[in-house]
């Protein structure tokens, strides 16, 4: 009889041990997921050459912690707008500065020289209106590495945002890598 009844408690320790290992995996995921990294996919061509279309990444929550959000940066943040969307896009504009877009080319605080946009797929349409944009404090201008094709802070595009500068508590994260598909596994620069 000793053997019978060593053999349901054993069973019971085994599926309770596995509970538990279940469980203690999805707290640390969860934990993970919520304050180490968000996890984000670039639905469209907004930021190719970087990241291609339906790339997924991750970003890391905790890159703003000790220091702030440099010009170049690509960030992962929630629409300006208050929708449930992510967007992934790169930061041009930094705060109380003066950004200027003529004939495509970006020139920031009234430049002679235009920023060196070494990252973009390809040369911005200079058909686009010429635009202005005075940055407040707290905020960013961000722009996708596809300036053809971007919904972003100049307010172009199809349903563009009504609030085009994100506000630093937006902010979710710097992108560090993509990791789908396998053929694009790599750092985000």
């Amino acid at each position: 009889m000793e053997a019978d009844e060593k053999k349901p408690r054993s069973v019971v320790r085994e599926i309770l041990s596995w509970v538990i290992l279940i469980a203690v995996a999805i707290i640390a995921a969860t934990f993970i997921n919520s304050v180490i990294i968000v996890n984000a996919t670039v639905p469209t061509g907004s930021m190719e050459n970087t990241i291609m279309s339906n790339t997924r990444l991750v970003a890391w929550r905790l890159s703003y912690t000790f220091s702030e959000p440099e010009r170049l940066d690509i960030i992962v943040f929630e629409s300006p707008d208050g929708e449930d969307v992510l967007y992934v896009k790169r930061i041009v504009g930094m705060p109380g500065e003066q950004v200027d877009i003529v004939g495509g080319q970006v020139f920031i605080n009234g430049s002679a020289m235009p920023e060196d946009e070494w990252y973009l797929k390809e040369e911005p349409h200079n058909w686009l209106e010429n635009q202005s944009f005075q940055i407040p404090e707290g905020h960013f201008f961000v722009m996708g590495d596809n300036r053809n094709d971007s919904k972003d802070s100049r307010g172009l595009g199809w349903q563009p945002w009504e609030n085009l500068f994100i506000p630093e508590e937006n902010i979710l994260g710097r992108a560090a890598f993509s990791y789908w598909p396998l053929n694009r596994i790599g750092i985000i620069r």
